[in-house]
């Protein structure tokens, strides 16, 4: 009998494949210029709460209501942009999901094992910062799920800001543990965060949820047909209690994200194709203007670190993230097969972790429903967010800046196409076309190299003969 063959220790943070790349670097696009719209949204927020002369009309525009009182739909404009836009928003990141679980690196155990691990750690570790600082300092328990989340729009965009090249496995590193990161934080908003349920509007949401699968299987296509299904289960999900972005996340993860042979997308990517500058462009920033208005003052700033509530969320934030995202991928490394990539080092996956910790949007969801009914303190755990977020970003941005250098040369080295075939050379190694184009390519090089080499021995040469005939003319006596 042979003996098994030895396999190779997988690598962490590796290249990725060529498809897998195409995919996160759509999807981080977006992504970043949403992140943009995201951080111009919070900070026209921040501005139209704290220039007195417009505060009023902030707080007169949020609390407008507007909806369908007899369907229990009548809510306040922030109540829309929170239960509502998000939903856009959590139907993305269900597509994101299931895409990574059937398509992506999470089909493969041992590839999910990293961003899962870490990941779980990276909400693990802050839960509990939180929670130690509490308890120590007398505070409220209710907030401890608040740092747990990460927001990939918001971390992206500071990416974009200070122009970090991260080389592709690190982006798709934090855009994965992002997907994941959501789905736990939905889980924990389905869970912890429902008080009462209506079970007759939830069997009714549930049986909408089965017509919605029934049609994708059959193959029913048609916008006309989907988004007036979507509103309805939305409703019937808001009204039986469950938080109603449950229902996005739900038929996210219904469509198929798998191609056939006659498709060149599978339905579920073309479908995020369409909705997710939706999601990023609109719904995303329309939620982050209507939940980041909050008074910031010198007192209110020096309470973020002084109450148990609000240094739980900003060291849970800052520290909980890197710790725990950092501690979960060297233990993953440490107790695997798996081993670094050459190309990194641990103080980059640190810098990585440091920027997790900028949790915005599903951090502002979170704390406004862990402390419902207490205006104040939810007021004073957004702003322990927003500090949070920023000190995170500014870390990671120290942190990153130190590596720009080296990242830059993995980035050009991944994007260089010197064949100008649309694929990047590193993809095409083991192509013995590639090699022929190149060695082509060479051959050009060097018979342009050979041509100018005699042009300019030829000018030499003559620069030469007229110089030596200028001393002849000149070579008789004074």
């Amino acid at each position: 009998m042979a003996a098994p063959r030895p396999t190779a220790p997988r690598k962490v943070f590796g290249r990725l494949s060529l498809p897998e790349r195409n995919f996160v670097a759509d999807a981080l696009r977006t992504e970043t210029v949403g992140g943009v719209l995201l951080l111009i949204a919070a900070v026209t927020a921040l501005i139209w709460t704290n220039v007195p002369a417009l505060h009023d009309s902030y707080e007169s525009v949020s609390h407008f209501h507007l909806g369908p009182a007899a369907l229990g739909l009548h809510l306040s404009i922030a109540h829309w942009a929170a239960d509502g836009l998000l939903a856009v928003f959590f139907f993305v990141a269900g597509i994101e999901l299931k895409r990574e679980l059937v398509a992506g690196d999470l089909r493969d155990p041992k590839a999910a094992a990293l961003p899962v691990v870490a990941a779980l750690c990276g909400m693990a570790v802050p839960a509990l910062v939180y929670t130690l600082t509490n308890l120590t300092g007398g505070g409220s328990l209710q907030g401890w799920a608040v740092p747990t989340a990460t927001d990939i729009a918001f971390a992206l965009a500071v990416l974009a800001v200070i122009g970090t090249s991260l080389p592709s496995a690190l982006r798709a590193f934090l855009l994965t543990l992002a997907v994941v990161d959501d789905l736990f934080a939905i889980l924990i908003i389905a869970i912890f965060f429902t008080d009462r349920i209506d079970f007759a509007a939830l069997g009714g949401a549930v049986v909408g949820l089965a017509v919605f699968w029934l049609l994708l299987r059959r193959g029913v296509r048609g916008w006309y047909v989907y988004v007036p299904l979507a509103l309805v289960i939305w409703g019937l999900m808001y009204n039986s209690g469950v938080h109603a972005t449950i229902a996005g996340v739900a038929m996210g993860l219904m469509l198929r994200c798998t191609t056939r042979e006659d498709e060149d997308h599978s339905p579920g990517e073309h479908v995020e194709h369409l909705v997710r500058p939706l999601s990023a462009g609109l719904a995303v920033p329309l939620f982050a203007l209507f939940s980041a208005g909050v008074a910031i003052s010198g007192g209110a700033l020096g309470d973020v670190f002084t109450k148990p509530e609000t240094l739980g969320v900003v060291l849970g934030l800052v520290v909980g993230k890197a710790v725990g995202i950092f501690g979960g991928t060297w233990l993953t490394a440490r107790f695997t097969r798996a081993s670094l990539s050459d190309d990194l080092a641990w103080p980059d996956v640190f810098a990585v972790s440091s920027l997790a910790g900028i949790g915005f949007t599903v951090s502002l969801l979170i704390g406004e429903l862990a402390f419902d009914g207490d205006q104040v303190l939810t007021d004073e755990v957004k702003a322990a967010v927003l500090v949070g977020s920023i000190v995170a970003a500014l870390c990671a941005t120290v942190l990153l800046k130190l590596r720009n250098a080296r990242y830059r040369r993995m980035y050009e080295d991944e994007e260089r196409d010197e064949d100008l075939d649309g694929i990047p050379d590193i993809y095409e190694q083991d192509d013995p076309g590639y090699h022929l184009r190149m060695a082509e390519l060479h051959d050009r090089k060097a018979a342009e190299h050979r041509r100018l080499a005699e042009v300019k021995a030829a000018e030499r040469r003559g620069l030469a003969e007229v110089a030596g005939g200028a001393g002849e003319d000149n070579d008789g006596p004074a």
